[in-house]
């Protein structure tokens, strides 16, 4: 039998960056705009406002190697359709209620409360819906170099049509 060898730890180390360079490591809300490239926010019953905080720039305003993070603004009853991405998904309710769906169809769901956090397996369709009273938030990230090669389902393609929205 073969002995694994010992899991490696991270050195202790005398790094010490300065505060400056630290500051440039932040992503101050204030500063952040909301992105234009999610042109499946367009389809009626999809508005929300995405701003991107980690992931490949010039896009995000924080460079991060192997995963994106987004945060999310939407009214009561507006959503992110289902969608696909070849990447495993995060999404973490940071106030309010959301009913995540998922499935061919999005035929399954859970609600989350605030707090609450759940993992989407790559190449499971999903999508979210604020099914709260007011605006609400919500974090979502994405692991691998480009989480944002998206499709969407047939139902989904024809309700963008029908509003004029081209999808890739």
């Amino acid at each position: 039998m073969a002995m694994s060898s010992p899991a490696a730890q991270a050195p202790i180390t005398d790094v010490c960056p300065s505060v400056e360079a630290m500051e440039a490591r932040v992503a101050r809300f204030r500063a952040l705009l909301p992105t234009d490239d999610y042109v499946d926010a367009a389809i009626p019953g999809c508005e929300r406002s995405t701003f991107r905080v980690l992931g490949q720039q010039p896009g995000a305003p924080l460079a991060a190697e192997g995963f994106h993070m987004n945060l999310v603004c939407c009214e009561p009853g507006k959503s992110a359709p289902l969608h696909n991405h070849l990447t495993q998904e995060v999404f973490v309710a940071l106030s309010g209620r959301w009913q995540v769906f998922w499935g061919p169809t999005g035929e399954r769901s859970v609600k989350l409360e605030r707090w609450d956090t759940i993992s989407i397996p790559a190449g499971v369709s999903r999508g979210f819906r604020n099914v709260g009273d007011e605006p609400a938030w919500l974090m979502g990230m994405a692991s691998g170099a480009d989480p944002g090669m998206i499709n969407w389902p047939a139902p989904v393609r024809a309700a963008a049509a029908a509003a004029g929205v081209t999808l890739p």
